[in-house]
């Protein structure tokens, strides 16, 4: 179950962008960012009344609420300067740090290493004179988000119901730097609905398919399954768009699969 919850995070984490494509001829990156965070946080505040746990705001929640409002701002700075495929080559550098902390085992140490080489075959890194800052930003945060969203779903607390006091917390953080961006959004109802959008593809559901997933698998599973990304993005391009992969791609996904599927899950927390 916890891998079926890992599924559909990774299925929605590439839908989310189909409706900021929408956006950003419209609404400023950081505008786009802000319908992202504060969308997120109305439905998750209506469906978990998060209210109900603001008395009892620890250090981890209210870290936790700041890194989503400053990853996905960053995320968004980063894919208007590179392409989507490098921002999330960088980005699964955290995740390979986090279980490389957790290999155990040889065996585990062959599952990171076939991981690392698919999302290699799969991605095309291009770094010379790319303005890499924001990509490496979000790759921190992203790694701050996995360290803060595992403690918050292993709490003994619903993790879904923290997530939304966080998401609140990142809204309010969000709105000064952002809001004004978000203004021409209001006077065109599609771009309000492709940011409603935006917040339920890429936040609401991926977040929370995160938080029942990462109350049931070790940390450096749930960091080595993401290199399931690029794999996902790229079926979704053969499914959805008849994108047919190259050898090469193809090889990435069997290296990839190759490791979740060796990769052997140890205790830790």
């Amino acid at each position: 179950m916890a891998r079926a919850y890992f599924v559909v995070s990774a299925v929605f984490h590439y839908l989310g962008p189909a409706f900021a494509v929408l956006l950003f001829a419209r609404v400023d990156v950081l505008g786009v960012a802000w319908l992202r965070i504060a969308g997120a946080a109305v439905v998750l505040a209506l469906w978990r009344r998060p209210w109900r746990l603001f008395r009892r705001l620890t250090p981890e929640l209210l870290g936790l609420g700041v890194v989503l409002a400053a990853m996905n701002t960053a995320f968004y700075l980063a894919i208007e300067r590179l392409p989507l495929a490098t921002v999330g080559a960088i980005e699964f550098l955290g995740p390979v740090l986090l279980a490389a902390i957790g290999v155990r085992t040889g065996r585990n140490a062959l599952a990171l290493v076939l991981a690392v080489a698919g999302v290699l075959a799969l991605t095309d890194l291009q770094l010379t004179g790319a303005p890499l800052g924001f990509a490496f930003l979000n790759c921190g945060l992203f790694v701050l988000y996995l360290v803060l969203g595992h403690r918050i779903a292993n709490s003994g607390v619903s993790g879904v119901d923290r997530l939304a006091v966080a998401m609140s917390i990142a809204a309010v953080v969000a709105t000064p730097f952002c809001l004004g961006a978000a203004v021409p959004a209001f006077g065109s109802p599609v771009a309000l609905l492709a940011g409603f959008g935006v917040a339920v593809c890429s936040s609401v559901i991926p977040y929370v398919a995160d938080q029942l997933a990462m109350a049931r698998l070790p940390r450096s599973t749930f960091a080595l399954m993401l290199s399931l990304l690029p794999a996902v993005a790229t079926l979704i391009g053969v499914v959805v768009l008849a994108q047919l992969p190259t050898a090469g791609e193809a090889a990435g996904i069997a290296l990839i699969a190759g490791a979740v599927l060796i990769h052997q899950e140890t205790k830790e927390n």
